[in-house]
């Protein structure tokens, strides 16, 4: 079934999921089993939440094995996925916002991705072959998933970890038996494509709820003042969007000092690397310890950033989303109270200044006390195992 129909197809009933968390929760018996995650090599996001899962699973004792759906497909398909992304939002925007709504419907667009999702089906057929539960954190991926599961050809369950607050077209298959997100929001937002959906919370390091470094000593490493209000920006790891307009924005604030992600854009960074009130960095591996230091993250796409921002209870502002998937994260985020989007300059100095000093924001959690992806897929699997016979027991 293409999932364009999924607003015509009754509600699957699913089974629920019984989530034992790492936070304060016990963690289940490992059952052992075997677990496919199938990601995408686009941007960090979906390919950063596979990363985590499996190493959450590994811990439990599941076998996991890790695979990208565009090694699924054809060299064409793939090259556009990969390499057309980044210029076509930074470049044409408009396109990509075209592009993105015109997925949410039927039409010559849609049937074209459905098309590309039917290429990979073989590939990820024979991947599932040994699997006892399929999990994806990339959209196309579960619409292959879906497809292939509603025609028998996977008969293990299957799962979508939808990485962006806003749900999509191409995130919700009403054949894909559990859709899980970070958020309660998001979960809600599903509703709209038929599917149900639990929240599970965050999959990203633990680093980002127990920063090793002391927030003194981040600032100070990077020539910061102790007591000045600090502002992270996070334009993932392309540097995508308006990212100098944000900063130049956010310099209107009296007291603000700047701190800049820049991903792998090189030239980005020199750009702002000019101002003494700018700390422009390039790819870091210490985003744990320099949100630790930071009081604010202005993001302009909801991806891993925001994720990892939320883990670490720092509070967060959506500013010139990007095009597409950008812009609808920021108004699910922004309804629920998450993250403010505002517009224009003194907006966004005074959602600094607010979310800055509201009493408690840094302790706020967006999804169930104890809630973990990898609990969530172990009590899947577990309902596809016996249980473990009990010590001593007879064989």
């Amino acid at each position: 079934m293409s999932p364009s129909l999924a607003l015509d197809v009754p509600q699957r009933r699913l089974v629920p999921l019984v989530v034992a968390g790492s936070s304060g929760g016990s963690v289940p018996l490992a059952l052992g089993g075997r677990v496919l995650v199938v990601s995408a090599t686009v941007g960090q996001g979906h390919e950063g939440a596979a990363r985590e899962l499996a190493g959450r699973l590994r811990a439990r004792g599941v076998d996991v094995t890790v695979r990208d759906h565009l090694d699924a497909l054809p060299g064409v398909a793939r090259r556009i996925l990969r390499d057309l992304y980044q210029p076509t939002v930074q470049y044409a925007p408009a396109l990509f916002d075209t592009l993105f709504h015109g997925l949410e419907h039927d039409g010559p667009l849609r049937r074209t991705v459905d098309a590309v999702c039917r290429w990979a089906e073989p590939e990820v057929e024979r991947w599932a072959a040994e699997a006892d539960v399929v999990v994806t954190t990339y959209p196309l991926a579960g619409q292959t998933l879906g497809a292939l599961r509603e025609q028998g050809r996977i008969t293990v369950p299957t799962m979508t970890y939808l990485t962006d607050p806003a749900a999509h077209a191409t995130w919700c298959h009403p054949a894909v038996d559990h859709h899980l997100t970070v958020t309660r929001a998001t979960a809600l937002d599903a509703r709209r494509y038929g599917v149900r959906s639990r929240a599970v919370g965050p999959l990203c390091s633990p680093a980002f709820t127990h920063p090793g470094e002391t927030r003194g000593a981040v600032r100070a490493g990077l020539g910061l003042p102790a007591e000045a209000p600090v502002a992270l920006i996070s334009a993932g790891s392309l540097g995508m969007g308006a990212v100098p307009q944000t900063v130049r924005d956010l310099l209107t604030h009296p007291r603000l000092r700047v701190v800049v992600l820049c991903g792998r854009n090189a030239g980005l960074r020199r750009r702002l690397g000019r101002d003494p009130r700018v700390v422009a960095l390039g790819w870091r591996d210490d985003v744990a310890a320099l949100m630790g230091a930071a009081d604010v993250l202005v993001h302009n796409a909801g991806g891993l950033s925001l994720t990892e921002a939320l883990a670490a209870g720092l509070p967060a502002i959506t500013y010139r989303p990007i095009a597409g998937h950008g812009r609808a994260n920021a108004a699910v985020l922004d309804r629920a109270g998450i993250a403010p989007w505002p517009h224009g300059a003194a907006e966004l100095v005074h959602a600094v200044d607010t979310v800055i000093g509201e009493p408690g924001r840094r302790r706020r959690r967006w999804w169930p006390a104890g809630a973990d992806p990898a609990a969530a897929v172990q009590d899947v699997l577990a309902g596809q195992r016996p249980a473990p016979a009990p010590t001593g027991a007879a064989s």
